[in-house]
């Protein structure tokens, strides 16, 4: 598929007409408080639906609570293997390039800064390492499952911030589209596959070919479960790569909203990691990811270990060459990195389950102006764009 201004300026206007319809209703008929209560109780796939739920919430769960017809099961093991043998690398790349980017998007980091989410800065980093951990998770389309849920709320919640935005006349809509639209959604999608593939090359890490395609093939998943049109979204990383340039080109630049919300996340770990001599890290690994002008955009403090940052490629490599040569060695790293990433998201969830509900309102405040050996190892595509 070949993206243009045209076809990205179309996906621009077209939110999501399913959860746009059920949340819609729900505001309509008064029922949104009585939703969130109720949907507390539903956290796993074969979980009864709770007596008075409403109507248009039960035939929106009934309709969302499998996966996509098309999906290969083949694929989704092995991204699952992917995201073991590579879970602490993925944490990191989540947390200070996919986010980082986002708020590198002023309209989207106007969108985040409206939910009151920020008065718990780790809430939305929970959020997202959750659902993560949620998506790789062996069962995560069966019975007991806590991934559909969470997307079947997640896909109602980008729904009621189109609501609101819409009905109180706070989004402009001529000239910005419609909030949340297609054309964020899938680049939003592409932070959080292409864009961590990206992150883990430059970090120096090992991927195979056949990885990185089945952990994008696993978000391409997760799309589809959020309301991402499947005629629109890139089928391939090559796609992903001319979609995601072009995307970035359109849209990326400096913000009030980004530089906040990047030096609330660069706080947020500094105060998960204990004392202070590590605390320039965070910047480093921000600034090392997402490059210098990005960096400069988010105002990421330049400090003493820009030029260490350097030598983390050279380590990973030597760690990595450990895991592929010494079976015992796969394992350790693979369990270390597993405790790793428990103890960074039970820090940020603070050891509560994290729920997603609709917002009764927006904040006042809001001012829109182990896999297979790795041979064939996988490289990003080039980039499309100069």
């Amino acid at each position: 598929m070949i993206y243009t201004e045209a076809s990205m300026s179309a996906l621009r206007q077209a939110g999501d007409e399913l959860a746009d319809a059920t949340v819609a209703t729900l505001f309509e008929r008064g029922e949104v408080g009585k939703f969130n209560t109720l949907m507390r109780y539903v956290s796993s796939v074969g979980a009864p639906l709770p007596e008075g739920l409403p109507d248009v919430a039960r035939e929106y769960l009934d309709a969302t609570r499998t996966a996509p017809t098309w999906v290969d099961w083949g694929e989704m093991e092995q991204a699952r293997l992917f995201f073991i043998d590579n879970n602490v690398h993925i944490s990191t790349a989540l947390s200070f390039a996919a986010m980082p980017a986002c708020y590198l998007v002023p309209r989207v980091a106007k969108l985040l800064s409206a939910t009151h989410g920020l008065k718990y800065p780790s809430k939305r980093m929970a959020e997202t390492g959750q659902f993560t951990v949620y998506l790789m998770q062996p069962d995560a389309f069966e019975a007991g499952s806590r991934f559909i849920p969470a997307a079947q709320k997640v896909r109602l919640l980008h729904a009621s911030i189109r609501h609101h935005l819409e009905r109180e006349n706070l989004w402009d809509t001529e000239t910005q589209g419609t909030p949340i639209c297609q054309e964020d959604m899938i680049g939003g999608q592409l932070f959080f596959s292409l864009l961590v593939l990206d992150s883990l090359h430059r970090l120096g890490i090992h991927m195979s070919t056949r990885g990185a395609d089945a952990y994008y093939y696993a978000w391409r998943v997760v799309g589809a479960m959020l309301g991402v049109d499947q005629d629109a979204v890139p089928k391939t990383l090559e796609e992903a790569r001319q979609f995601l340039d072009l995307y970035m080109l359109r849209h990326m630049g400096p913000s009030p909203e980004g530089t906040l919300l990047t030096r609330q996340l660069i706080d947020l770990y500094e105060e998960v990691v204990p004392g202070t001599f590590f605390d320039p890290i965070v910047s480093v690994l921000i600034r090392h990811l997402i490059g210098d002008t990005c960096a400069d955009w988010l105002e990421v403090p330049r400090t003493r270990w820009d030029t260490v940052v350097k030598a983390v490629p050279h380590l990973l490599g030597v760690l990595e060459t450990i895991e592929d040569r010494s079976p015992l060695g796969a394992w350790g790293l693979d369990r270390l990195g597993h405790l790793t990433s428990i103890l960074e998201l039970s820090s940020l969830t603070r050891g509560r389950v994290m729920h997603y509900a609709i917002p009764d309102t927006l904040k006042k405040e809001f001012d829109v102006s182990s896999e297979a050996p790795r041979s064939h190892r996988w490289t990003p595509p080039p980039a499309t764009v100069s």
